[in-house]
């Protein structure tokens, strides 16, 4: 059996709020799907929990050299693919038999299952932009189930 919160942010674009503590709190791992921002987001996401971060179309300089394009990652028995574009996946997730495709950029949490695999945008944490939200979402992993709830903040 296992159990893992994941908490799941994107595009904070170098503004790190700090409500993102509070809801992270007890997470076992951190993903955030690009536009960081400052390295120095991803080190306070790191005194929460472990973090896996791919590059933005934003980030550059150190971050870009030092995050991936995409990331592919298992917990328990689900595969996680990440990216920060979804447009840019190089992948069929289906036939990669990726469980769940995490991603950002358009700012819109959004969540839909096609063809069996769950794509999850957790929104953006950064600065506000138009009439959205500011969010992050809390993936839920235990045994086979997967579960998402979204958080504004």
């Amino acid at each position: 059996m296992i159990e893992k919160n994941i908490g799941v942010i994107s595009d904070t674009h170098g503004l790190f709020r700090t409500k993102v503590l509070e809801v992270f709190n007890n997470v076992d791992l951190i993903i955030h799907a690009g536009d960081v921002g400052k390295e120095e987001i991803l080190d306070e996401l790191r005194e929460i929990a472990p973090v896996v971060a791919v590059r933005g179309n934003t980030d550059n300089g150190y971050l870009a050299t030092r995050l991936n394009y995409s990331e592919i990652m298992d917990i328990g028995e689900k595969s996680i693919y990440l990216i920060h574009d979804i447009d840019g996946i190089e992948i069929e997730p289906e036939a990669a038999y990726i469980d769940v495709v995490v991603y950002g950029h358009s700012h819109k949490p959004d969540m839909k299952k096609i063809n069996g695999v769950l794509y999850l945008n957790p929104g953006s944490s950064g600065p506000k932009r138009f009439n959205l939200p500011t969010t992050v979402a809390i993936m839920k992993i235990k045994d086979d189930e997967v579960s998402v709830k979204f958080i504004e903040i």
